[in-house]
């Protein structure tokens, strides 16, 4: 082994509001170093942090010709209430994703996309 993995780090142009939509969505605590750098610590420990990036474009997602880059899988026990919840966050439903049956994919308020998932082994 190399290292163990710090954080997973978003480019944003709104670090605070992205850390608060990710509070609300995994739990834990935020830490604002700056108006740059903003991490959610949630309660395991896991860290994501949300950097400032003014010129930062979203993923054009479903696109035959780009990428999604990366993505996080959010395990939920109720896809309907968390669907409902994430909504209310201020998440977008990615309504032409293709093969969703036990996951539905989303983006957050700064475009990156996302899947709340049921129903898979770990």
């Amino acid at each position: 082994m190399i290292g163990r993995l710090r954080s997973v780090v978003f480019d944003c142009k709104q670090p605070a509001k992205l850390a608060e939509f990710y509070q609300g969505l995994v739990g834990g605590t935020v830490t604002e170093e700056d108006e740059t750098w903003v991490t959610v610590t949630d309660p395991t420990g896991r860290r994501l942090a949300f950097q400032y990036s003014p010129e930062h474009e979203p993923p054009k997602f479903p696109d035959p010709k780009g990428a999604q880059q990366v993505h996080l899988d959010i395990r939920v026990d109720d896809p309907d209430e968390a669907e409902r919840q994430v909504l209310a966050l201020g998440a977008t439903r990615v309504t032409d994703a293709i093969g969703e049956t036990k996951f539905r994919v989303f983006r957050d308020p700064a475009g990156h996309p996302f899947c709340l998932v049921w129903g898979i082994n770990d």
